[in-house]
């Protein structure tokens, strides 16, 4: 695992400054990663629940680390590498730099999400390392609301019981396989098993059930913080889409996050016109736009 970013190296790419250096972060390092992240509370939600979770930047026992990129020992970005690249308050012109760390380290990643500039930036300089995305979604607007939703809620949804897992994990792999085109039970059940069964278990899953005991609705809080929510894996049954159920939903969503936490916040893509009309409707609005890299 690259530690530390030589001049010689390939890393460092010309126009980066000659103090500029990528490594691995650690313990030492939490309190400077907190800070920086915190600059963007709503942009940085992944990475800030990382923390509230783990306490530390360091490695995790899973392999995951996190690159930092210092200028003269200063923390001025940084970049979560674990299944995903996810970079923090990273300027997309040192994006180059931590995408040649990410090569070195060897390890394979599902996609990089984030804010769509730097996104892009450090996927141009995977592609030139040899990487080649599957699919590239270049503007995902970045939504928030805080306060009581513009619609009213759907009383019937709650948060998801582990007695019901059965019939929540196949809801949450067909939302998986719509989304980024193969299932998540490729190479195996146990991981996504255990992820679902995780936000379960956290009060991190909002589903409602209809009297046959299919998924009607389902929605998960992928990453919270106490001042944020970061709403995923939206998906409502086909056999009842288009009947305008939707926007009552995502109203009892909003309510339901905003007891964890004040902010909710989701990221949708750009050309899926009637989810982002949705999404207005029940109060959100764009205050940034992210980009996701699928490989």
């Amino acid at each position: 695992m690259l530690s530390r970013v030589a001049p010689w190296l390939a890393s460092r790419r010309d126009g980066a400054a000659p103090g500029v250096v990528v490594r691995v972060m650690g313990g030492a390092d939490t309190a400077d990663l907190l800070v920086l992240a915190q600059q963007d509370a709503v942009a940085n939600v992944f990475i800030l629940s990382h923390l509230a979770t783990a306490g530390t930047a360091s490695p995790t026992g899973g392999g995951a680390t996190i690159f930092g990129v210092f200028d003269g020992g200063t923390l001025i970005g940084a970049c979560w590498a674990g299944a995903n690249l996810v970079p923090v308050q990273l300027d997309p012109e040192l994006a180059g730099e931590v995408a040649v760390a990410a090569q070195q380290s060897g390890r394979r990643f599902a996609s990089i999400f984030g804010p769509a500039e730097t996104v892009l930036a450090m996927y141009a300089a995977l592609e030139k390392l040899g990487q080649r995305a599957h699919d590239v979604r270049d503007h995902q607007p970045l939504m928030t609301i805080a306060g009581p939703p513009a619609v009213p809620p759907e009383p019937a949804l709650g948060f998801g019981r582990l007695a019901d897992f059965d019939r929540i994990l196949p809801a949450c792999a067909a939302m998986f396989e719509e989304e980024v085109g193969y299932s998540p039970f490729l190479g195996g059940r146990e991981y996504y098993s255990r992820r679902v069964k995780g936000l379960i278990r956290q009060g991190h899953s909002l589903v409602h059930l209809g009297p046959d005991d299919e998924v009607v609705f389902k929605a998960e809080l992928g990453a919270v913080t106490p001042e944020v929510t970061q709403v995923q894996g939206v998906w409502m049954n086909p056999a009842l889409r288009g009947q305008g159920l939707s926007a009552g939903y995502m109203a009892a969503v909003v309510v339901l996050a905003q007891t964890v936490a004040p902010v909710t916040s989701l990221y949708v893509n750009g050309f899926n016109t009637k989810a982002r009309a949705t999404y207005e409707r029940v109060g959100f609005r764009q205050v940034g736009t992210f980009a996701t890299v699928l490989f």
